[in-house]
């Protein structure tokens, strides 16, 4: 009896092989890409604040003109970073005295503190336009954790030139003052600051930052401090830094109130 022939064994060419590995791999290889980074526009980055005023308003200003990046994958939000920069000389309550109250050495203390600073450290989906953003803040050389519920408006290309991909976010937070260091002005400012931010971010590094004003003088040696800022009187109210409590007790109730 003649032996059975062996059977022929179907060999693939090695390139044809490495093809194959690389298509059967390829979902992985798109899932691993890295997320994009985008950069704040200061012209359409905004802070807005409101703090109570002496139980009859909300106070609110703004704050214009933030920088930062954003690493930012909508598909993985948990991949996404945040670190941004907010010029506090910017900040506008829509009157200069008040502005300049507010900046002053016993509050926000802006010459010295220049920026207030956020840096992610952690982001939780909600869903697929919803996130919680939580990181630390830096605020008049103060930090202290920070959460920030965020929501995603838009991703998409921006409808006017130069047509950038743009992507667009509403966030709202809220700080304790005091935490930060701002005790002063207890019975005027409340202590509870609620905070909102809207935000769009061009891709890549297509936004310029503008000059707001806060360097340092050329000629100041390092860790030069600026001359503080005098203090208010006692019964100055930071709305209007021109009118003064009365230092002789009345017979009504209000005289006690700045």
């Amino acid at each position: 009896m003649s032996p059975r022939p062996m059977p022929r064994i179907c060999r693939i060419p090695v390139s044809v092989g490495r093809m194959l590995a690389l298509l059967a791999l390829a979902p992985g290889l798109a899932l691993a890409a890295p997320p994009e980074t985008w950069s704040f526009d200061p012209v359409h980055t905004r802070v807005l604040f409101a703090v109570e005023h002496a139980g009859f308003s909300h106070a609110m200003g703004t704050v214009s003109g933030s920088t930062g990046t954003l690493v930012f994958d909508r598909d993985d939000w948990t991949s996404a970073h945040l670190d941004v920069q907010v010029p506090l000389q910017r900040l506008d309550l829509g009157d200069a005295k008040w502005n300049k109250a507010v900046l002053a050495t016993n509050l926000l203390n802006g010459d010295r503190y220049p920026q207030a600073h956020f840096v992610s450290s952690s982001v939780e989906p909600v869903d697929g336009d919803h996130a919680k953003v939580c990181g630390e803040l830096t605020l008049r050389g103060v930090s202290k954790p920070l959460c920030m519920d965020v929501t995603l408006n838009a991703v998409k290309r921006h409808p006017l030139p130069p047509f950038r991909r743009t992507a667009g976010f509403s966030a709202t937070a809220t700080l304790s003052r005091a935490e930060f260091g701002m005790t002063a002005w207890k019975n005027v400012i409340g202590d509870s600051v609620e905070l909102r931010i809207e935000a769009e971010a061009i891709h890549g590094n297509g936004a310029g930052e503008p000059d707001n004003g806060t360097a340092p003088p050329a000629d100041a040696p390092p860790g030069a401090e600026p001359a503080a800022e005098p203090t208010e009187p006692a019964g100055t109210d930071p709305a209007n830094p021109q009118t003064t409590q009365q230092t002789t007790p009345q017979t009504t109730p209000e005289s006690t109130t700045p």
